[in-house]
């Protein structure tokens, strides 16, 4: 490919975004492409080191500061790991990216939407996705999967998971050539299956 593009994962907590995630990016190895499978917050040494800091469950932290955090560790990600990869014609596969600042940050702590834009388009350069799949669940299901415990976020009330759902909600319906939602129940390969056939239409535009 002489261009790079750009996957990324998006849904409530325990969809199933790391399984599937690692199952397109073998899918797409095997195929031949080069493919870098990555996650925010992090994706490099320092990021990373964010991430622990961001979802450690004994930190309180102010929704400003929480929402500067998450677009420095974006910075650095998109900076040291994301926008090499596509120049080099790689296809990206990330765990999140802006839409879930307009989720959590957004709705789910009600910033404002303009300023949390703004500062998210300094810190990707207006990086965006060629497309991202939104992994649907049942209401109340996702949660029910998280077998390992839980971050500060999913920690959250209900209330709070309810404002990002309806981000989502959003989301999708704001930008339905971009987003593309796909069922997450099911059995692996049946999610997979779905998952395989919206990236192969993507790569061969």
């Amino acid at each position: 490919m002489k261009k790079g593009v750009f996957i990324t994962f998006e849904g409530g907590d325990g969809c199933g975004k790391s399984t599937q995630a690692g199952l397109l990016a073998s899918a797409l190895k095997n195929k031949g492409y080069k493919v870098v499978r990555t996650r925010e917050p992090g994706g490099s040494l320092f990021c990373e080191h964010l991430r622990k800091l961001l979802l450690d469950p004994e930190h309180k932290v102010f929704p400003l500061a929480e929402l500067m955090l998450y677009e420095a560790s974006r910075a650095g990600h998109t900076a040291e790991v994301i926008r090499p990869a596509l120049d080099k014609g790689h296809i990206v596969i990330c765990e999140r990216y802006s839409d879930a600042t307009i989720a959590y940050q957004g709705y789910g702590r009600g910033l404002n939407m303009k300023d949390l834009r703004l500062i998210d388009k300094v810190a990707t350069g207006g990086l965006k996705p060629d497309v991202t799949i939104y992994m649907k669940l049942p209401s109340g299901s996702s949660l029910g999967r998280i077998k390992r415990k839980k971050d500060r976020l999913e920690l959250e009330k209900a209330s709070f998971h309810k404002r990002v759902n309806e981000g989502y909600k959003h989301i999708c319906a704001s930008n339905k050539k971009r987003v593309k939602v796909v069922d997450a129940a099911g059995s692996q390969k049946q999610v997979h299956d779905r998952i395989l056939r919206i990236a192969e239409k993507c790569l061969k535009k």
